[in-house]
């Protein structure tokens, strides 16, 4: 097969692997659905990525499990290939790359010098700051030297996870390492946060994607994240969320209520208070979502949620003023609830006291 030259855009790409128009368009409606964009939006999108070069992009690993990774090679759209071989050029990831050591960093800074000003920078894992950041290295430099070296001449970063997004699991206390998510280390280029631990794999692609059709950012929240897949809570998105407004709620995980998939506020669920997709994106390819499993959400796309006490401990009534969604039927279900849950605590207590000789 002849290569391409380096001139080459994404829509001859597309025709050189017998791909065709229709198809792209296809591919560009799905997308757009996928990003809340209106119908009319995917032509545009086809035209644009017809005529655009692949983006390069330079993917940076630091304190992190790899979570992040794993969770894009599961990515039902874009697939990874879809991504790779169409829209970007990955022209560094220290665990997707078959090079390594002086080879791998030869091939991030040739990504850096050829493509100045325009690459993105995609970051998972905080940034160990202590003592200047020597407990995480790599090639002999700290984490934060690469960071500050590698973003300098970026056009945008894209901090994946919470843990670079908000400084996730190493960030929790006692935070040994003096980890920091990535924006308080760099201020002067936009950063867009995909939290979650790790984050559904669409919403990694679909960020991508949007970046290199549009060559613009998003519309992002107040926390950075982009609004297409963190505008809603999971629990305004959740199918048990019925359950929630009569007062139905799963005492335990193996109880009749957890049985008949009734919600799971009292032991623990924190989707009233966390942004996400899962309840409608899912994982999987829309198979299904932790709350459909049968566990409770952690609140894993959100700043601090390890240290935020029990992930099995009801979230109080004043955290849900506060994030307003007690009101009417829902304030009266969320009442019950916990005046059942007082009411079995005593019954509990009481029996232990008749059970003492």
């Amino acid at each position: 097969m002849l290569e391409m030259p380096e001139s080459a855009t994404i829509g001859d790409l597309l025709t050189h692997r017998g791909i065709s128009r229709r198809a792209l368009l296809q591919y560009t409606t799905y997308l757009a659905s996928l990003l809340a964009l209106p119908p009319l939006a995917a032509k545009d999108m086809a035209e644009a990525l017809a005529k655009t070069r692949r983006q390069s992009v330079i993917w940076l690993s630091f304190q992190e499990c790899t979570g992040c990774t794993e969770s894009l090679t599961r990515s039902f759209g874009p697939t990874l290939e879809d991504m790779i071989f169409d829209l970007i050029s990955l022209d560094y990831h220290e665990t997707l790359m078959a090079v390594s050591g002086a080879a791998a960093e030869e091939a991030r800074l040739a990504a850096m010098k050829e493509n100045k000003g325009k690459y993105v920078v995609v970051v998972d894992g905080s940034v160990s700051t202590k003592d200047d950041g020597v407990y995480s290295t790599n090639a002999g430099k700290t984490n934060l030297q690469v960071l500050k070296e590698t973003a300098a001449e970026a056009a945008a970063v894209i901090s994946v996870g919470t843990c670079a997004a908000f400084g996730g699991i190493p960030h929790a206390n006692p935070n040994p390492t003096g980890a920091v998510p990535v924006r308080d280390i760099i201020t002067d280029k936009p950063v867009i946060n995909v939290s979650g631990c790790p984050p559904i794999p669409e919403a990694i692609a679909g960020t991508v994607a949007y970046l290199v059709t549009f060559n613009k950012l998003p519309d992002l929240d107040d926390k950075g994240r982009p609004k297409a897949f963190f505008a809603d809570t999971i629990h305004d998105r959740c199918y048990r969320r019925p359950f929630y407004d009569k007062g139905l709620f799963a005492k335990q995980f193996d109880d009749e209520g957890a049985r008949k998939g009734w919600c799971l506020y009292e032991v623990g669920c924190k989707g009233p208070v966390t942004y996400n997709a899962c309840a409608t994106t899912k994982w999987n390819g829309g198979v299904s979502f932790p709350i459909q499993s049968g566990h409770g959400c952690l609140g894993c796309s959100e700043p601090n949620f390890w240290d935020r006490g029990s992930f099995y401990r009801p979230l109080s009534s004043n955290t849900l003023n506060d994030v307003g969604i007690v009101g009417g039927a829902a304030a009266a279900g969320a009442a019950i609830g916990v005046a059942s849950a007082l009411l079995a605590r005593r019954r509990k207590r009481q029996a232990e006291r008749e059970a003492q000789p």
